[in-house]
């Protein structure tokens, strides 16, 4: 009897187990679906192109058909130049009562005229207040004299691997559209440093660019951008910019018009395993690499190349792409601490940040720097040379630009395996300043006499620098 109990009882626990998954699993998404419609849009931007000129039609002199084709092309004349207009479709939603409108930059860039159609058929014209290239975001607006009915932004970062999402939209020109699938992966990168894209399998075609994804209390999570596929069409890898990225871009477009972003004046790159061993006091592949400090807020704090940064404004700085996306989510003017690594020791710099968007495109300050009789010599496995006034020129680098330039490697070597290649730049070794073979050599004897089994060198190729920690063992 007792076992039959048990029995029982275990039974009841999988019905009841089962009752509750099931519950957790929506039945429909109707009513979610008719809740949130009224907010979501299709785009339509119309574009005035210049036409082009029709094939000209080539005949023989004396042909029978010499006459028809001048005839023809006559007719033509004036017409194949008329300007004329050319169409495009998208998605968007309405995130205020007041016709705010966001959607992928790409739906609207270069549009003479746009316009919003709502789930009730309305038309209104819109006008963009601002867009931001790097994450593909638009912020449109439209007047209406009635309020309009709005969705809101959700915290992306709450979205788990798994959770139900909806997207809707205007899929290849058919009008609204529902769509619904999981969360398949979150913080995924494309080409941008500021990505951060959901992964889904909700089916997102042409057409849906710009439309909202739903989590299941109807808040907008993430905006359809893109979709991997061979054929153009979906295969279930959907990419959605998280709304925590777009909501920052959002409220800026909306108080600016434009996007202002903090900016560190640095290049870095990632810290990679066997640059642990070459500097002194790092004692894990975190953090970011610098590798250059033109003029700007770093180098007004004090920053130096071969710093490693480790935190950012008290969090701890894991890779490149982690520390360009805090820095630039950080208001403009804004003084924060930045811990970096150097010389074995910790220093923490206090930046105040100026803006990207002014200065994209800054140089390196410069100093001359003096010239030096060249010679060569193989070391490492890199036949080098000391750099000169005529290589400059040619290589067209900055007068200021020191250090020795690799005129060979030998393909068995472990430069090579590095990526060091004919025509790089060694401007550093060690974090020290490279003037000679000698200062190489010195560098080199110095890292074996500590026990060090790498030496760290600054190279720079197409004038764009980088570490590689190099094998110095024999």
């Amino acid at each position: 009897m007792t076992w039959l109990m048990l029995l029982a009882a275990a039974l009841y626990v999988a019905q009841s187990l089962t009752a509750l998954a099931q519950n957790d699993r929506p039945v429909s998404f109707a009513e979610l679906a008719e809740q949130i419609s009224p907010s979501v849009v299709n785009i339509t931007t119309s574009t005035v192109v210049a036409g082009r000129t029709g094939p000209q039609g080539i005949v023989p002199e004396g042909s029978p058909f010499e006459d028809f084709f001048r005839e023809f092309q006559d007719r033509q004349q004036g017409q194949g130049d008329r300007p004329r207009r050319s169409s495009a479709l998208g998605s968007g939603f309405v995130i205020s009562e007041d016709g705010f409108v966001v959607t992928n930059n790409h739906v609207i860039e270069g549009a003479d005229e746009i316009l919003v159609e709502f789930y009730s058929g309305e038309e209104l014209p819109a006008k963009v207040i601002g867009t931001d290239r790097n994450t593909d975001i638009a912020l449109l607006k439209v007047d209406s004299d009635e309020p309009l009915e709005f969705v809101e932004f959700g915290n992306s970062d709450a979205a788990r691997i798994g959770d139900w999402v909806m997207a809707m939209g205007n899929p290849l020109g058919q009008g609204f559209s529902v769509s619904a699938g999981i969360v398949s992966q979150r913080g995924r990168a494309l080409s941008g440093a500021y990505d951060d894209y959901i992964q889904t399998d909700a089916a997102i075609n042409r057409g849906n660019s710009g439309g909202p994804l739903f989590n299941m209390d109807g808040e907008v999570i993430g905006v359809n951008t893109a979709i991997l596929s061979p054929n153009g069409g979906s295969i279930g890898i959907g990419f959605s910019m998280a709304s925590n990225v777009v909501t920052r871009v959002v409220d800026q477009l909306q108080e600016f018009g434009e996007t202002r972003r903090g900016w560190l004046g640095v290049r870095i790159q990632d810290v990679t395993e066997d640059m642990v061993d070459a500097v002194e006091g790092l004692k894990n592949a975190a953090g970011a690499m610098v590798t250059d400090v033109p003029e700007g807020p770093a180098l007004e704090a004090g920053m130096q190349s071969g710093d490693v940064i480790l935190s950012f404004d008290g969090d701890e700085v894991a890779d490149v792409r982690g520390l360009v996306r805090s820095v630039g989510n950080t208001s403009v003017g804004k003084t924060v601490d930045v811990v970096v690594l150097r010389d074995g020791s910790e220093v923490t710099l206090a930046v105040t940040l100026g803006r990207r968007e002014e200065a994209e495109g800054a140089v390196p300050a410069s100093q001359p720097a003096p010239s030096e009789e060249p010679k060569e010599k193989e070391i490492l496995g890199l036949t080098v040379t000391t750099l000169t006034d005529e290589m400059r020129t040619e290589m067209e680098l900055s007068d200021s630009t020191e250090g020795l330039v690799v005129t060979n490697v030998d393909e068995t070597s472990k430069a090579f395996e590095k990526g060091l290649r004919s025509g790089d730049v060694l401007t550093e070794a060690g974090q020290q300043k490279l003037r000679s073979i000698d200062d190489l050599e010195d560098r080199i004897q110095e890292a074996k006499d500590a026990g060090r089994k790498s030496l760290l060198l600054l190279v720079r190729r197409a004038g764009e620098p980088r570490f590689v920690a190099l094998n110095i063992q024999d």
